[in-house]
């Protein structure tokens, strides 16, 4: 039967038909819904997880993989700085089971710190990477990624961009699906325990392999050529090739070509096709890769052959592209009139921009306006980390001094205590973080004798990716209660100088954590423990009486967005209000009250 899913899920449609045993991940967009879509459909025979983190999903996956399973692991594009370790040790040791790893590249970027190219990765870690245009191709891509670990045995990397993971067609279903039957583990010590001397080895073996994974590619079925043979082509890949596809259907005098394996680099099939090209422009998201493999087969072949691109300034060296960009950039390179290649003019006005912030009612509003208003005349550092609560940089609030990565929040503010004494470092986490990174880092500042306060934001939740599971909420993937895993009895563990566990939706106590905790040296935590309000739905709203003297503090200071001003008065939107009483302990006239349960 076909089902209308998203790009995602035609991923996990693909993986459950290619007979996938093990499922691990971390959730990070726009990467999570394939674990989801995995959970929802019969999948007898198959292990699924979320991870604490993607080292530790890959590394359950390798395993599953050396046993001759088949395995699938899912990240964003960030996650696999984390998985690199091991992927990068896999890449000499080698599976039997197929072994692929999806990495969702984020062009924009959209929701990510970076705009990092996984293709990339895949050259540095030299192992193939399967890069599909449509949500249609993703689904039968992902078994063919599958195939070809197990025929050269190695890992791989499948690499959907934001447009092709939450795009949607439609895509055959099966009412129920069959794991892989395999062998089981058989031990090789020779093969399976790396060794400087069998690592030598390996990497001859896979620089040999890649060259004929390059050309079993240069005959892989997407790798396609469209068009009349020309002078002129165009080189595309990943969601590039279809907007191009839809811009050149009224011009197939320029033939397109579509390269869906970027490394090993299919270079039969482009010396091939590029016979008679003698000007060829590349569309890709994010880094000049296919414009650089061009560059250096016309080289090493002597083709008299100009390759326009990101390189040249044809295309926009970062940023996402889209069907409007791309038929901007072939209407210059094919020497086209605007009007008449689009039907509309080009410069069109760009929309308004709308910021994210937190939610009305959100906890972690509270908190950072507790900490803030307890260190209030204090010289302070705020490091802030990756989650919902990284919009605490927004005004009115202001509490985000730092942000790099997940986890370094609480090592980047043991560095600000060690350069300066008289300061006070914060480092704020949440609950979800904190087992995926922030473990190590509160080690560490112990060991090292910080003097920070960590501020674990604890909501209940994975909020930002769609409210995953964690080791914090006891339910895992598999709908089992493995029970719930206390960060406060770890960093009790831990030793840590003193650990406070309050609700910041009550203020007062809340402040009086904050300096209790920055009064005392070394390493103290401050567990801010309220649930999100997407999971705990409230009815209670708040409301202002006749005692309002409007002086608007409580949008000056708090920001929430159900506070606005209505000819010239603060109001509260009722639909939007979750009467979380934050307002009400701010206004300094008691003018803000809650109604009750309605």
């Amino acid at each position: 039967m076909k089902e209308y899913v998203m790009g995602n899920g035609a991923i996990a449609l693909g993986a459950l038909k290619a007979g996938v045993n093990v499922a691990c991940g971390y959730p990070g967009t726009p990467s999570s819904e394939i674990i989801e879509t995995l959970a929802k459909y019969p999948h007898e025979g198959l292990h699924l997880e979320w991870s604490v983190n993607e080292k530790a999903a890959l590394e359950v996956a390798a395993a599953a993989a050396y046993s001759g399973a088949r395995a699938l692991v899912t990240m964003k594009q960030v996650g696999l700085n984390v998985a690199s370790d091991p992927l990068m040790s896999l890449a000499y040791v080698g599976v039997e089971g197929g072994l692929v790893v999806v990495s969702a590249d984020d062009p924009g970027p959209i929701s990510s710190q970076t705009e990092q190219d996984t293709r990339r990765f895949a050259d540095f870690a030299r192992i193939p990477v399967f890069d599909p245009s449509s949500p249609e191709e993703a689904f039968e891509m992902i078994q063919d990624a599958f195939e070809y670990s197990e025929k050269y045995k190695t890992p791989v990397i499948f690499r959907p961009t934001t447009r092709v993971c939450h795009g949607y067609a439609s895509v055959e279903a099966a009412e129920s699906y069959e794991a892989k039957v395999f062998e089981g583990f058989k031990k090789d010590a020779g093969r399976f325990v790396i060794f400087p001397r069998l690592s030598y080895k390996n990497h001859g073996m896979m620089e040999e392999r890649n060259v004929r994974i390059g050309e079993d590619f240069s005959s892989y079925r997407y790798n396609t050529t469209e068009g009349a043979p020309s002078e002129k082509a165009v080189l595309a890949s990943g969601i590039s090739y279809m907007y191009a596809k839809e811009f050149l259907k009224d011009h197939p005098e320029v033939k397109l070509l579509r390269i869906a394996t970027a490394y090993p680099f299919p270079e039969s099939f482009a010396l091939k096709e590029l016979a008679g090209v003698k000007e060829i422009l590349c569309l890709e998201e994010l880094s000049p890769y296919l414009e650089e493999q061009l560059l250096k087969l016309a080289g090493k072949h002597g083709l008299s052959l100009q390759v326009c691109g990101k390189l040249t300034g044809h295309v926009p060296a970062m940023g996402e592209n889209s069907a409007d960009i791309v038929a901007g950039i072939l209407t210059k390179y094919m020497g086209l009139d605007a009007m008449q290649s689009t039907g509309q003019p080009t410069d069109l006005p760009d929309l308004p921009v709308r910021p994210p912030v937190l939610c009305a009612g959100c906890p972690h509003r509270a908190s950072f306006y507790a900490v803030k208003k307890a260190m209030e005349g204090e010289k302070t550092y705020y490091c802030g980390d990756i989650g919902c609560y990284t919009l605490g940089n927004s005004m009115p609030l202001d509490m985000v001094d730092t942000c790099l990565c997940m986890g370094a929040g609480v090592t980047m503010a043991q560095g600000f205590s060690h350069v300066d004494a008289r300061g006070k470092a914060f480092a704020f986490i949440g609950d979800s973080t904190f087992f995926a990174s922030g473990i190590t880092g509160v080690i560490n500042a112990v060991f090292n004798e910080a003097d920070i306060t960590i501020c674990i934001l604890d909501n209940s939740t994975t909020a930002m990716t769609g409210h995953q599971p964690h080791p914090g909420t006891g339910i895992n993937m598999m709908g089992h209660d493995a029970g719930k895993i206390s960060i406060e009895k770890i960093l009790q563990g831990i030793g840590l100088a003193k650990i406070i566990t309050v609700d910041p939706l009550k203020l007062a106590e809340a402040m009086a954590a904050v300096k209790e905790c920055a009064a005392i040296k070394g390493v103290k935590a401050i567990i801010f423990k309220s649930p999100c309000i997407a999971i705990e739905k409230s009815s209670k709203k708040c409301s202002i009486n006749d005692n309002c003297i409007n002086c608007k503090k409580c949008i000056r200071e708090t920001g929430c967005p159900a506070l606005s001003l209505a000819d010239g008065k603060v109001t509260i939107d009722a639909s939007l209000c979750t009467g979380c009483g934050l307002c009400s302990q701010v206004c300094p006239v008691q003018a803000i009250g809650g109604e009750g349960d309605e």
